[in-house]
């Protein structure tokens, strides 16, 4: 499934410490009533992560970690439109690298330098995909129904 092209609208915001990511990306989201949104970028670190592995499936979704200790973000990636599809890999004190499927609990340590994007003639939902057990990203047209 594919759309585009799109003209492109950029949005940047600073997370402090002790906010949480998802959480107040979500609410950016609603607040400018984004309609397909995506991550461009991001950097700073984080005190707490939880994130789904890779190796979930639909039926044995608690593959799930917890991070407690400083992390640096190395990326984070991915669509926010109501049901976020975010993936983040984090880098320990060692340079150590680990990463998933955001759940949440993304505090943030010293920064959280974030820019969106928004495809402004785009909109991003969910359905239920059967074949992945999951729900997978719907792109359509703002000028054709959802």
């Amino acid at each position: 499934m594919q759309a585009g092209p799109s003209p492109l609208t950029v949005y940047a915001l600073r997370l402090g410490p002790g906010e949480e990511i998802l959480t107040s990306l979500i609410k950016f989201v609603e607040d400018k009533k984004l309609k397909a949104p995506f991550i461009i970028t991001c950097v700073g670190s984080v005190t707490r992560a939880t994130l789904r592995l890779a190796n979930a499936t639909a039926s044995n979704t608690n593959e799930i970690i917890q991070l407690n200790e400083r992390y640096e973000i190395v990326s984070l990636v991915g669509t926010l439109n109501k049901e976020p599809h975010l993936h983040i890999c984090l880098a320990d004190k060692d340079g150590k690298p680990v990463g998933g499927h955001v759940i949440g609990n993304l505090q943030v340590f010293t920064t959280a330098e974030i820019v969106l994007g928004e495809c402004d003639v785009l909109q991003f939902n969910r359905e239920m995909d059967e074949h992945t057990g999951f729900p997978e990203l719907v792109i359509n047209s703002r000028t054709e129904k959802a």
